[in-house]
Parts: C-alpha cells; sequence; structure tokens
C-alpha cells in the first residue's frame, strides 16, 4: 500500500520526463501489437523486422494449389539482400516440410531426398515439365511447360495438381517481392504477362523489345531486370509503370543468361557462357561496370547461404567469386565434365546440388567442390529445384528467394 502511494507520489515533471526518456529509446524495429503474427515467427536479423505471416505449417489445405498466401513481409533492413536466406531460416509457411529436390524430368517430376539419398517419388504434372518454380509463399511449386504452353500448380506433399493455365511460349517464372503479381517471361512475341500470382488469371502484358529468359530484382523490388541471350542485352523494367526503362547492350557476340543481385544491392552479377564469366552491371544507374572471367560456358548462378560467394556452374567446373573482392576465389572440376544445371543451395549451405543433363543428380561441397552425394534418376533433367529453401519467399526463378 505504501509503495502505490509513494509511485502516486512522484511528481508530475518526473513522470513527464520519464515518459520523454522512454520515447526517445522507441525501437527503431516496428513491433507487432499482442495478437497480431504467430509467436513462432523467425527474427529475420538484427536491425530488420521480422515477417510474421498468418498461415502455418499445419494449416488444412496447404498443399492446395488454391489456397492463399501469407501477408507481404517487411523487406531486411540495412540493405542486406540475402538477410534472411541464411542457413536454416525457413519460413513458418515451408516448416514441417520435408527437404526434397523437385528434378523436372521429361514428363514427369521426380522426387528426391537429399539425405537418403534416393528417389522417393514422382509426380506426372500431366505436361512436361521444363521447369519447377516454388511459388511465392512456398506453399506449392508451378511446373513450367516451355514446349506445351502450361503452368500447372502441384502440392509438394501429395504431388496432387491443380488446373493447367495455357500460355503461349513461356520461358520463366517470377514473383515480385511484394507477392501481388506473376511475372511469366515469354517469346512470340517478346512480352511480359503479369498474372495473379494464385490462380494465374492475365492482368496484363508487357511488350519487351527482346526475348527475356533469365530475371532478377532490384534491391527496393521496384524493378526486374531480365536478360535476352539471343539479343546479348539486358533490359530494366519499372514494376510500378510497367514499362521498360532501360536497356544494355554487351560488347559483340556476348550471351548474357542467369544473373544475381549482389548482397549490398549494388551490383547484377550476369553470367555468360560464350565469353566465359560474369559481367559487372551497376544496379542504380544501369550500366555496365567490368567483367570477372571464370571460364568457357559459365551458364547458372547460386548465392553461398553466407552471401560472401557466387557459384558460377558451367563448363565442367564449379567457381566460387568472392563478392567483395570481386575475384575468383577458387575452382572446381566437375565429375565427367559436362555443364549441370544449378538447383540450388541445400539449407545448411554445406551442399550445392546440381541436375546433369546425361541423367544423374549430385551435390558438392560448397567448401572444397569435392562430391557428396549422387543419385540416378535417369532419363534428361533439365531443371531441378531444392525445396524448401531459406527465405521469407521465393521471387521463382531457380533458387531465387530473399
Amino acid at each position: 500500500m505504501g509503495g502505490r502511494s509513494r509511485a502516486a507520489a512522484l511528481p508530475l515533471a518526473a513522470v513527464l520526463a520519464l515518459t520523454g526518456v522512454l520515447a526517445g529509446c522507441e525501437s527503431p524495429v516496428p513491433f507487432y501489437r499482442p495478437g497480431e503474427g504467430s509467436p513462432d515467427a523467425p527474427v529475420v536479423g538484427l536491425g530488420g523486422p521480422a515477417p510474421y505471416l498468418r498461415a502455418r505449417p499445419d494449416e488444412p489445405g496447404r498443399d492446395d494449389p488454391s489456397a492463399p498466401g501469407g501477408d507481404v513481409p517487411v523487406a531486411p533492413a540495412g540493405g542486406r539482400v540475402y538477410a534472411a536466406t541464411g542457413p536454416g531460416m525457413i519460413a513458418p509457411n515451408a516448416r514441417g516440410m520435408p527437404a526434397r529436390l523437385y528434378v523436372a524430368n521429361g514428363r514427369f517430376i521426380d522426387v528426391l531426398d537429399p539425405a537418403a539419398p534416393r528417389v522417393t517419388g514422382r509426380f506426372h504434372p500431366g505436361t512436361t515439365a521444363s521447369r519447377v518454380v516454388s511459388s511465392w509463399d512456398l506453399r506449392r511449386l508451378w511446373a513450367t511447360d516451355r514446349v506445351h504452353g502450361r503452368l500447372v500448380p502441384v502440392g509438394p506433399r501429395s504431388g496432387r495438381r491443380g488446373h493447367a493455365v495455357r500460355i503461349a511460349s513461356p520461358t520463366a517464372l517470377y514473383f515480385t517481392p511484394d507477392g501481388q503479381d506473376a511475372l511469366v517471361l515469354a517469346r512470340h512475341p517478346s512480352r511480359i504477362d503479369v498474372r495473379d500470382p494464385r490462380t494465374m488469371a492475365p492482368r496484363a502484358s508487357l511488350p519487351m523489345p527482346c526475348a527475356a529468359e533469365h530475371a532478377d530484382f532490384s534491391l527496393g523490388g521496384t524493378a526486374l531486370v531480365a536478360t535476352c541471350t539471343a539479343a546479348g542485352a539486358l533490359t530494366r523494367v519499372d514494376l510500378a509503370t510497367r514499362r521498360v526503362s532501360g536497356t544494355i547492350r554487351l560488347p559483340k557476340r556476348a550471351r548474357p543468361g542467369d544473373l544475381r543481385l549482389s548482397p549490398d544491392g549494388t551490383v547484377f552479377y550476369v553470367a555468360d557462357a560464350r565469353t566465359g564469366g560474369v559481367w559487372l552491371v551497376d544496379a542504380r544507374r544501369f550500366a555496365l561496370l567490368g567483367f570477372v572471367k571464370t571460364g568457357p560456358g559459365a551458364r547458372g548462378l547460386a548465392i553461398s547461404r553466407d552471401a560472401q560467394r557466387l557459384f558460377v556452374v558451367g563448363g565442367g567446373t564449379v567457381t566460387a567469386v568472392a563478392f567483395r573482392a570481386r575475384r575468383v576465389a577458387s575452382r572446381w572440376p566437375l565429375p565427367g565434365g559436362g555443364s549441370p544445371v544449378p538447383g540450388g543451395v541445400s539449407s545448411d549451405g554445406t551442399a550445392l546440388w546440381l541436375a546433369d543433363p546425361a541423367g544423374l543428380v549430385y551435390a558438392v561441397s560448397t567448401r572444397t567442390g569435392r562430391v557428396l552425394r549422387k543419385i540416378r534418376v535417369g532419363g534428361h533433367p533439365t531443371a531441378l529445384c531444392v525445396h524448401p529453401q531459406p527465405g521469407r519467399y521465393s521471387l521463382g526463378g531457380t533458387g531465387l528467394y530473399r
């Protein structure tokens, strides 16, 4: 009782002063009110708000291709592009999913257990799968058929497929960072189709000056940068206005392919199989900066879990480029040479998974380049999807997460 009296007797000036101090110490990180967000949602990183998602892994129908996605997360603070893709940072929507490899293999999608390692199942998407892409909310997979012009949603747990969506000449599928739009890169004619990310219902179509095949997004998610392999060019698209805002013509004979944004968001690294390395493009000015030679056949890219290195795959080798130094840090030969397709880095960051068109899927150590596991699948694999991967959401493509 006496304590209450003493508290009540605090001078008004002291109370106001204490209030001012508390206000001055207010955290720059926006906290959620009681009852908002999932109690087990992850902390993305110091200085960055956590992306609470309403959808939980045990929700009924999470394998249903028509199930709604979660709330739009806030971008990590401090300009760290891959702050939410570190080892084991699996989003709530994907927690509880077993780690699997989904291999586009002709009329089937082979399902592999990377730990066993062995083939555990086979999906029949009802079409010829050219690529397998995770949806923005990580709850389903999309099989892309470039030959017959279809997108097919598939539940990663059940293998149950939804209704196929017909799209003329699709080459790749991406999702805007806010999860509001699906972007289908297509040709004949060259364009980007803007669609509903869940139903793939058409919303708009953006004419392109060339046929885009690979893409990535700017730091703030306001622009898409796409590569046109045949034209030897890069094109930037303003997502708000849905208009082309810039084009870069690379030196003669260049054939740009896959690309990745640097961890600090300042540079795009663009693989070039013909020139044998990666082009550096200033992300803000959209201008060519330079070139890092890695070797002939450089085609696929992947980023290490610590966001320190860029793995360049092609020409029978994996070359690790250090982001900070912008130079080759190591180079490892691949078994039998060839030019496998990268599928992504394992959740713990120790292995880079690759699919060889000769019918082999294997993992190499991200530390030594030594082959860790091999799985014979047969057929002619064209793409590989490691799922789930760390990240708050998927941007589509080949292992693009933020």
